[in-house]
């Protein structure tokens, strides 16, 4: 029988969220505490919030090559994509390129947009979930084309994407090509202005920073126009009252990634890796979906024909395991996961095909721990 109450949970879901560093936590209590006036007020309370916000602006902005005024603050990854998308698409409608396997916060509000009257077109992936050679072939007769996105590092197989030649199609082109980075950033290096796109998205609580905040960089000369109205806040591009202390914390978590990005690294690779070779050993078949040599050096998605997903990860969440069938913005969804449909993966594969995201915070023991009770339920499974 599994065991209901385990003793230590292993927490592998690090692609849906991570617990914040401690230093975050300690910058983000400070902040709330101590910095309480309101970065538009135009006294001293205003300006000495005003500086911890413009600080912390041109910190990640430095730390992702981009210029500070390309920095606009946001509550999170899913709303930087709808500002990225929606924010380009005002006026004429026209045709809106996307690639295939997208994370909902991009798929959902590209569907809005063909319900106002736009078209959509996908650019294929191959079996390995990277961008097919010729995926801009189906655009070259696209007159009305407005905008391109991209998911550099997929948030359900960790497949990362070669953004430089789409970006160079579509500078060659005049169309702004939109990356969601929230998966990859604080994983990966980035530069900004080398990878020559128009908008990148990120999300702090992805890189260990607090939930509720995020950014989008739009490179200077792009016009977005605002999801909301109200202030001038961002330069206009996002009317509101910046969270200070949030995003504070922010800047702080991804400090603090990029510091140390190649022991980090290092390690995740190693957790990881450890994860695949005993899985592939103790529980064989398995297939691991997507790229082996392009993807994010935390994420593992595993399938175990033969076995449900969906009743793998409910008894792997009673053996104390927290892991995902994909991304958590797509919880509760009883369709087959879009990414692997677009790989072309047969049904006894994403049928059975679960995430694993390790962080940091875990241990190698922790990953030895956590194979022998995933073997011992997909074994009690496959009776």
């Amino acid at each position: 029988m599994p065991n209901a109450s385990p003793s230590h949970r292993i927490y592998l879901d690090a692609n849906a969220t991570t617990r914040p560093f401690p230093e975050v936590v300690e910058t983000v209590a400070r902040h709330l505490a101590s910095t309480t006036g309101n970065p538009g007020s135009r006294h001293a309370d205003g300006r000495q919030a005003r500086r911890v916000l413009e600080a912390a602006r041109e910190k990640i902005a430095d730390l992702l090559g981009a210029d500070p005024s390309e920095v606009v603050f946001t509550s999170g990854g899913t709303e930087a994509n709808n500002l990225a998308i929606l924010g380009r698409t005002q006026g004429p409608t026209g045709t809106v390129a996307v690639t295939d396997g997208e994370h909902p916060a991009t798929l959902e509000t590209t569907r809005a947009l063909v319900q106002r009257g736009w078209r959509l077109e996908t650019l294929p992936i191959n079996a390995d979930g990277r961008l097919h050679s010729h995926a801009t072939q189906t655009l070259e007769a696209t007159s009305d084309l407005r905008l391109v996105t991209m998911l550099l590092a997929n948030n359900e197989t960790g497949v990362i994407q070669d953004v430089e030649p789409l970006a160079q199609w579509c500078r060659d082109r005049g169309v702004p090509l939109f990356v969601d980075a929230v998966q990859a950033v604080g994983k990966m290096p980035l530069n900004f202005h080398q990878m020559g796109v128009s908008l990148l998205s990120l999300g702090a609580h992805k890189f260990h920073g607090p939930r509720g905040v995020g950014a989008l960089l739009v490179r200077d000369g792009v016009k977005l126009a605002p999801l909301t109205l109200g202030g001038h806040q961002e330069v206009g591009r996002r009317p509101g009252t910046e969270s200070v202390a949030l995003i504070a914390g922010m800047a702080t978590a991804l400090e603090h990634c990029l510091q140390h990005l190649v022991e980090r690294t290092t390690l995740l690779n190693q957790l990881r890796d450890r994860l695949q070779s005993r899985l592939a050993a103790e529980c064989s078949p398995v297939v691991i979906n997507g790229s082996i040599e392009h993807r994010l050096p935390n994420t593992l998605n595993i399938a175990f024909p033969g076995v449900d997903g969906e009743a793998l990860l409910v008894a792997l969440d009673l053996e104390g395991i927290s892991c995902s069938l994909g991304s958590a913005c797509a919880s509760g969804s009883a369709e087959p996961s879009p990414v692997l449909l677009a790989m072309n993966c047969p049904p006894e594969v994403y049928r059975s095909s679960v995430r694993f995201s390790v962080s940091t915070d875990n241990t190698l023991d922790e990953i030895d721990e956590a194979c022998r009770r995933i073997a011992r339920v997909v074994q009690r499974l496959r009776k």
